[in-house]
């Protein structure tokens, strides 16, 4: 039986190269592309932190994490939101209910 709603965690990693103002407007996008379609628990910014390894030659990440309830087609979305968005370094999305 599928599930109607399960918790996901999802932690991205923005590049700190887009400023104050562009990590504030990408964590606000991926906050309301969230509160649109499910519950959002909590969001805790993690801030600037040394990459174990560099990403297109970046060394430092802006890490979010985030926590909410939604319907599985949210997940799959948000993804897909991660790859397109330009100054998302890395990206996961996982079921804390499994």
């Amino acid at each position: 039986m599928a599930k109607i709603n399960a918790k996901y965690e999802a932690l991205y990693i923005i590049d700190p190269a887009q400023g104050e103002e562009g990590i504030a407007a990408l964590v606000e996008k991926f906050k309301a592309l969230v509160e649109a379609e499910g519950t959002l628990e909590n969001i805790d910014q993690w801030g600037v932190r040394k990459l174990a390894y560099p990403i297109n030659y970046v060394t430092d990440g802006y890490y979010v994490l985030m926590n909410f309830t939604s319907k599985p087609e949210l997940p799959a979305e948000l993804d897909r939101v991660f790859r397109i968005t330009d100054g998302i370094l890395r990206s996961l999305i996982i079921c804390k209910d499994e």
